[in-house]
């Protein structure tokens, strides 16, 4: 990538967007935010990527806003609608990526560690699978200093952990373990230090042996369904069920694997 805040590799299957802010603990800047995008735009383009890695160099994985910078920009600004203006946009930008993670055609595995708070929440949030390192620290934060979430805090997080969870994450402030938010939900496996990076290559590895184009129908049916009636999700589920037996390949080779009892092999993504 051009901009050296957000690094990008391929490791195999997995495409690995690494935050490369560790003297500001990732704290997403522009720059940080549109490197994500560009790394998001690469992975989809690469057929032989099957799943994404998201993750921070350093001691935390992502300390939310660069607020420095925000108050920067609001003091260069001529007024304070300028300095609204401004800060508005840059929010938006962090939905956005927050929303393509969301609705990416390939698996985002979060790997977090260290720090992860308001807007390192968000991206996490927006993730379909969370490694967290044992020492990591979650918090919303926003309202410890009378800040909002704007990329999902609110919204993705009482999705992903219950709705009195999350008003109590949010109103508090509070900070949690990796551990209690695997119980509540949100991670799916806490790591022991030293072995996030190796775990979350695995679990990519593992990913990618499996249907590319399976799997992203898969994921479509759960983020669309979500907001469906029970009878809409379950004739959407169908409906690209349908879709996706009648695209053969990769059905059909799942079948014939199964009846030669040999491990199946499945076909390149789509190219976006």
């Amino acid at each position: 990538m051009s901009d050296e805040s957000v690094l990008y590799e391929r490791r195999g299957p997995a495409a690995w967007i690494t935050l490369n802010r560790p003297g500001a603990h990732n704290a997403l800047s522009a720059e940080v935010v549109a490197g994500i995008g560009e790394g998001l735009r690469r992975a989809e383009r690469d057929t032989g990527v099957r799943a994404i890695v998201l993750a921070g160099n350093g001691p935390s994985f992502c300390a939310g806003a660069d607020l420095k910078m925000v108050l920067a920009h609001g003091k260069g600004a001529d007024d304070g609608h300028t300095a609204a203006g401004a800060l508005s946009g840059f929010l938006r930008s962090i939905a956005d990526v927050c929303a393509r993670i969301a609705a990416h055609p390939l698996p985002v595995i979060a790997a977090v560690h260290g720090n992860v708070i308001a807007g390192g929440l968000e991206l996490t949030l927006a993730c379909d699978l969370v490694l967290a390192d044992e020492n990591a620290a979650i918090s919303d934060g926003h309202a410890r200093y009378g800040l909002f979430p704007a990329a999902g805090g609110a919204t993705r997080l009482p999705r992903k952990i219950g709705v009195n969870r999350a008003k109590y994450l949010l109103f508090t402030a509070d900070t949690w373990d990796a551990e209690l938010l695997r119980e509540c939900g949100l991670v799916n496996e806490v790591v022991p230090g030293g072995e996030l990076s190796s775990r979350a290559q695995a679990l990519a590895e593992r990913i990618g042996q499996r249907s590319a184009r399976g799997l992203a129908a898969m994921k479509r049916v759960v983020e669309e369904g979500l907001d469906l009636s029970l009878d809409e999700a379950l004739a959407l589920e169908l409906a690209e069920c349908e879709r996706y037996i009648a695209g053969g390949g990769d059905f059909e080779e799942g079948l014939l694997a199964f009846t030669q009892r040999r491990v199946p092999v499945f076909g390149e993504r789509d190219p976006a």
